[in-house]
């Protein structure tokens, strides 16, 4: 993980994976930090992300930041203080592909820009715009949560509701984190699975 650069040069963090596995609260960890050092820091959040507060980043353990809203990436730099060293932009999955476009020329500009979102959709397949700004980024790090059926490592959203548009606005209830082995692409067909825990080394 990039700490420290010295310079004008701008670069991109991205923080990614699946629900709940404290992608924002790293994200709020970073941009304290920034402030910490006493950098114009500046957040966003999409205006469709208004499960906990409609203006502040909000944590799943309830870690918040204030933050402004926009209606779209292009927003941001209409909104953007210049002065700003540190952008930081939470839920970057709602933001559309536009975001790669802004989150670059924020970076060529000089500033360092902050990113967290999913980086699959409730099928399992990569979610724009978080793979390409992946591959644009100086700094990734990929957050882990616990599988809420077996305990093991869970890199997925489980969507629980029946939907099929891409983005539906939810927390607890209507999605969890599952694994490799729990995770069902779409919405579950069964009501339960089994609940089974892995075995340890004493179980054999």
């Amino acid at each position: 993980m990039m700490e420290v650069m010295h310079g004008s040069m701008g670069w991109i963090e991205v923080v990614c994976g699946p629900m709940f596995s404290g992608k924002s609260e790293e994200l709020i960890r970073r941009l304290r930090r920034a402030k910490i050092a006493r950098k114009r820091v500046e957040v966003f959040k999409p205006q469709l992300d208004d499960r906990y507060s409609k203006d502040e980043i909000v944590s799943h353990s309830d870690a918040r930041l204030k933050s402004e809203v926009v209606g779209s990436a292009a927003e941001i730099l209409q909104r953007l203080d210049w002065r700003t060293q540190v952008v930081g932009i939470d839920e970057a999955n709602f933001l559309g592909e536009g975001l790669v476009a802004v989150a670059s020329q924020l970076a060529d500009s000089g500033k360092q820009v902050l990113i967290a979102g999913l980086d699959t959709d409730y099928m399992g397949r990569p979610f724009a715009p978080i793979p390409e700004l992946l591959c644009l980024a100086e700094s990734i790090t990929k957050t882990l949560a616990i599988c809420m059926r077996c305990g093991n490592p869970a890199k997925h959203t489980q969507r629980l509701v029946d939907s099929g548009d891409l983005i539906v606005v939810g927390a607890m209830g209507a999605y969890e984190a599952r694994c490799r082995r729990c995770f069902e692409p779409g919405v579950p067909k069964q009501e339960l699975l089994p609940f089974t825990r892995p075995r340890t080394a004493e179980q054999g």
